[in-house]
């Protein structure tokens, strides 16, 4: 199958956390080119994937519902054969999105919360990035996206925890665009600055802390989930045939670099 063919069907592409708000803009993104997108969250929030399965119904693509805990290792698995099960295609597009935030200095954080931020934000893309493999060999055109975050390039007070969490994940992303490219498999991530979601409000909780967010960012503006969509659907498509290993800002002129 040419890669033509491969960028004008159908793909199959699974979509970690994507009750959030970015995952559901991005689960819009690929819906709306037509796309099956398999949509995941943790089993407590399936009235939320059920809800957001039915917001895309409108769609030239659809939605399907897979509920799993990133974080461990058997529900990941059982995604996948889940997911396999649904045909025999593979994944086209891993988007390792979900992630989660907590604001603790040093001093107060316990040890527990750092590992619960870890266990998501990092050992999560670990594992569905490598229990997905077998999948995205099936694929012409295969990739996986990791979100990462500018925090994971340039920390802040209070997010030891978070911002360390992606910068292992940056690290992470390269290093597995070395060992995949062999096999046709891109990996790339995209670091989004400060976006106006439910998880974004903990970095603006008062207009204090609005402001200081509008004199760091060039653009003088938040981010909107819609801004990051652009730049995943880039890195999912064969307009980025010849890159990986690559992380690209998108946070409004946080950092220039």
């Amino acid at each position: 199958m040419s890669q033509t063919s491969v960028q004008n069907s159908a793909r199959r592409i699974l979509v970690t956390g994507a009750t959030g708000g970015i995952g559901a803009a991005i689960s819009r993104k690929f819906v709306d080119e037509g796309d099956l997108v398999f949509i995941n969250d943790i089993p407590n929030r399936i009235s939320d994937l059920e809800q957001l399965k039915f917001e895309l119904s409108d769609g030239v693509g659809r939605a399907e519902i897979v509920t799993g805990d990133v974080g461990d290792p058997k529900s990941v698995q059982d995604m996948m054969q889940e997911i396999s099960a649904s045909g025999d295609s593979g994944i086209d597009i891993v988007v390792n999105n979900a992630g989660i935030l907590s604001n603790f200095l040093v001093a107060d954080l316990d040890p527990d919360e750092w590992d619960r931020i870890y266990r998501i934000n990092t050992k999560g893309p670990f594992l569905v990035s490598k229990y997905a493999l077998p999948l995205l060999k099936l694929s012409a055109f295969p990739s996986i996206i990791n979100i990462a975050s500018t925090g994971g390039k340039r920390g802040s007070p209070t997010k030891s925890h978070y911002g360390s969490s992606k910068a292992a994940l940056i690290s992470f992303t390269r290093i597995l665009a070395m060992e995949l490219a062999g096999e046709g498999i891109r990996v790339n991530a995209v670091c989004p600055g400060v976006v106006a979601t439910e998880m974004g409000k903990n970095n603006i909780p008062d207009e204090e802390s609005l402001q200081k967010v509008y004199d760091m960012t060039a653009l003088r503006r938040l981010g909107e989930p819609e801004d990051i969509v652009g730049t995943v659907s880039f890195f999912a498509s064969q307009d980025s045939a010849f890159v990986t290993g690559q992380t690209l800002n998108v946070c409004g002129g946080i950092l220039f670099d």
